[in-house]
């Protein structure tokens, strides 16, 4: 870390928790996020502020007029634009000490897997490639890519931070498979549950994209620079209306059809 970085990060530096080992780990770390809208500009503004140093944005959608109203890396000079680059730009004014990749594409199986397997150029302490990838951000809005990217997750052995809004109610979890008691995000949910429940269907307040996308870049950097106690095996609920937060237990389901025979470390939460 060189002189700039150490005042750049240094309120969160004198954290006696985080300290410098903490943020060399943001600063070694590449961070996957799906999904450049309400979820993924937040999250991926905080991350960027405090210091990841690759982050990597995957949507194919171009930025529109109503997703001013909460997607806050995008300008009103950038509708018609793709979503990363526009979230690139924005991202690069506010942390040109990082990375930005980006994947104008819908995601299917074939190039999550090819993104979640490609290899980093750099080399880490003992001369071998970097993998990659270290965490991904499920900012997307339907079922059935969280779906996929819970599998690719799982296989891939990464951690997952998902979060989800819609009206006045939000969620987030940590699924992090690498745990051996730790529920997948099929533990929770069935495949074909309702793939009608979209913000363009139902609305959404634009605060509460905020909130749920700040909180999955917290969990994020705890458990990338591995500290504090994350949300695994636990979901946080959060309802607008009232702002009250309740918090549920996940269990791991061990006839779960996505993560019942995984390969785990068998370490403990």
């Amino acid at each position: 870390m060189n002189d700039e970085q150490l005042l750049r990060y240094s309120r969160q530096i004198m954290l006696p928790a985080f300290d410098v080992a903490g943020q060399q780990a943001l600063l070694n770390a590449t961070v996957l996020i799906i999904g450049a809208g309400g979820l993924g500009c937040p999250a991926a503004m905080y991350l960027a502020a405090a210091g990841v140093g690759k982050l990597i944005l995957v949507d194919d959608d171009q930025v529109e007029l109503s997703n001013l109203q909460r997607q806050i890396l995008h300008q009103e000079s950038d509708i018609g634009r793709d979503k990363v680059i526009s979230a690139r730009d924005s991202l690069r004014s506010l942390n040109s000490d990082i990375e930005v990749e980006t994947h104008t594409i819908r995601l299917t199986e074939d190039n999550l897997q090819s993104i979640l397997h490609s290899v980093d150029d750099s080399l880490d302490d003992s001369g071998n490639e970097n993998t990659a990838i270290d965490l991904v951000i499920d900012a997307c809005d339907n079922f059935s890519t969280r779906f996929m990217i819970n599998r690719a997750c799982i296989a891939a052995g990464l951690p997952l931070v998902s979060g989800a809004a819609i009206r006045m109610e939000g969620q987030v979890a940590v699924f992090d498979t690498r745990h051996a008691q730790s529920p997948c995000y099929q533990c929770l949910y069935q495949e074909g549950d309702d793939e009608q429940m979209s913000c363009a269907r139902n609305g959404v307040m634009s605060p509460l994209v905020g909130l749920i996308g700040s909180y999955q870049a917290l969990e994020a950097i705890k458990v990338l620079a591995g500290v504090g106690k994350s949300l695994c095996g636990r979901l946080q609920l959060f309802d607008g209306m009232t702002s009250q937060w309740r918090e549920l237990k996940l269990s791991r389901d061990p006839a779960c059809p996505a993560c019942a025979n995984r390969p785990v470390s068998g370490q403990n939460l």
